[in-house]
């Protein structure tokens, strides 16, 4: 197949872009993603992440391109999150399929004072609260995980002093578990009924965007992966290679009149706690208060954001739904591959700074 280029913008229309990013604040990465299959049997297929479709404040996506033998290759979608991702297809007998994608962004740094009314802030409609507030198949909204939001929250009066008092009981509740595979997969309920805790960002920010939502705040999930090293001074909180296929990290949101949506990641203020230098720090140790302070209103934005979407079918798959897509995909012969193990499922990512 030939090379060939999608939802990208006009030459003549990038190129402003990324003098006004220069002038403030932006980053523009590279990010390529080579998949191959390996003992193809039957029809090959693999699915790969796309950028975030729409444009905000602090993401931008400059377009994508592909190569590969892929048979078809096309962008889809996931009906109900518009989650967008690369489908590419080979038929039976196909010698060792691959794909290759390449997607450029920009990126800059984003905070918000929650303490500051946005006059520009844009206003949450009832049927968007509604959709931010519903419970997925992962994150149910009732039961263990209303009881518990509902005793973190006594008290707390406003969005912003919910948010704030799930954010900090998770920091103070959980911790990061380094045997959970890749990014865990977010079953909340699970948690909170064994009462373990552990997990990785997938859990434990999906735990904070499951209480926050079971008492009408509304919050999502943003699933992406690191590109960069941290510019803050966290080794933990950054990547220092070109190669990050194992460098995926979800964050969150929540929403508060007149603030708008605000982020934050507990899950990352466990990270430095279990892996910033020496190791194991103590919550009190100054690196984690300033993570924490930091992490409950902004983002450092080396990191690459795919998408929100959860309970993820892939189009022409009969296989179960994902509860997010933050990894390349991939199946043959109707048997999905391990999309945890790059080595078992050949894939590798790797990111460059272009500006």
């Amino acid at each position: 197949m030939d090379r060939r280029a999608f939802v990208i913008s006009t030459a003549a229309a990038v190129l402003p872009w990324r003098i006004a990013f220069a002038q403030s604040g932006w980053r523009t990465f590279e990010v390529t993603t080579r998949a191959e299959v390996d003992f193809a049997e039957g029809v090959s297929r693999v699915w790969l992440p796309l950028p975030l479709a729409e444009d905000t404040e602090w993401h931008r996506s400059l377009g994508s391109a592909w190569s590969g033998n892929a048979a078809r290759a096309e962008v889809v979608r996931d009906g109900k999150y518009g989650v967008t991702m690369l489908y590419a297809e080979w038929p039976a007998g196909q010698a060792a399929p691959r794909i290759e994608l390449t997607s450029k962004f920009s990126t800059r740094d984003r905070a918000v004072d929650v303490g500051r009314p946005d006059a520009n802030a844009k206003a949450l409609g009832p049927a968007q609260h509604a959709f931010y507030t519903a419970p997925t198949e992962w994150i149910p909204t009732d039961g263990i995980v209303r009881d518990t939001a509902r005793g973190i929250v006594k008290g707390a009066s406003s969005d912003i002093e919910k948010a704030r008092a799930i954010y900090e009981w998770v920091v103070d509740n959980t911790f990061r578990d380094p045997k959970v595979r890749g990014c865990g997969w977010g079953d909340i309920k699970t948690m909170l009924e064994t009462g373990n805790l552990g997990g990785k960002c997938g859990d434990l920010n999906a735990l904070f965007v499951g209480l926050a939502r079971s008492v009408g705040v509304p919050a999502r999930d943003l699933y992406g992966i690191r590109v960069a090293a941290s510019a803050q001074g966290y080794r933990s909180l950054g990547v220092g290679t070109p190669m990050i296929s194992k460098a995926q990290h979800c964050r969150a949101e929540f929403y508060a009149q007149g603030a708008g949506w605000v982020p934050v990641d507990p899950a990352d203020v466990r990270k430095v706690v279990l892996e910033e230098p020496p190791g194991r720090l103590a919550v009190s140790d100054p690196k984690v208060v300033a993570a924490r302070k930091r992490l409950f209103g902004s983002w450092e934005m080396n990191w690459l954001a795919y998408n929100m979407g959860h309970d993820i079918a892939l189009p022409y798959s009969k296989g179960p739904k994902l509860p997010y897509l933050m990894y390349p995909n991939g199946e043959t012969g109707n048997e999905r591959l391990d999309q945890l193990d790059p080595d078992a499922f050949k894939y590798a990512i790797r990111a460059r700074e272009i500006t």
